[in-house]
């Protein structure tokens, strides 16, 4: 079986019990919300990774303050010609704080809207489950940046064949 791995940085900006979300765009066209962040470039560091996302996604530049946690999960996809694909997706999330910049829509990109969001209002959102991994890191803090009791969301279509393989790890 093919392995692949998927390294991303994403950031968690709460600011006056607002959190900063960016709306995604799935290749079927959905938008959901989701942590600004995305991949890593080969030989970068995760912490320029999600400086670099957090702007081209928000028009924002931000300052991690802290490493929240490391997010994994591994999912089996088929490939073409009846091969499969065994694909592991490592999320870096750090907290972030806003140092400049102003707040902007992304452009030719994998995010259509950059806004934020009342704490209170973020479960009601149509999210990515990367929100609630995010929010959960940064309300317990986990010693080992691990958080534990989160629902597994399942996406695919309704008809229950199995999902191609994401091209970012907003889908989970």
């Amino acid at each position: 079986m093919h392995k692949e791995l998927r390294v991303a940085a994403y950031a968690v900006c709460v600011r006056d019990g607002r959190m900063l979300l960016a709306r995604w765009v799935s290749r079927d066209g959905r938008r959901r919300w989701t942590l600004p962040g995305g991949g890593m470039d080969h030989g970068e560091d995760p912490y320029d990774t999600v400086v670099r996302e957090a702007e081209e996604e928000t028009g924002y530049a931000v300052e991690p303050l802290a490493l929240l946690g490391v997010d994994s999960f591994r999912r089996s996809h088929p490939r073409r010609l009846g091969t499969a694909v065994d694909f592991q997706g490592l999320r870096i999330v750090y907290e972030v704080r806003v140092t400049g910049g102003e707040l902007r829509n992304e452009t030719d990109g994998s995010t259509d809207m950059a806004a934020w969001h009342p704490l209170d209002d973020v479960p009601a959102l149509d999210r990515v489950g990367l929100v609630d991994v995010g929010l959960a890191l940064w309300r317990e803090r986990p010693a080992a940046g691990r958080v534990t009791g989160i629902p597994e969301f399942q996406e695919g279509p309704a008809d229950g064949r199995t999902p191609p393989l994401p091209r970012d790890m907003n889908t989970e």
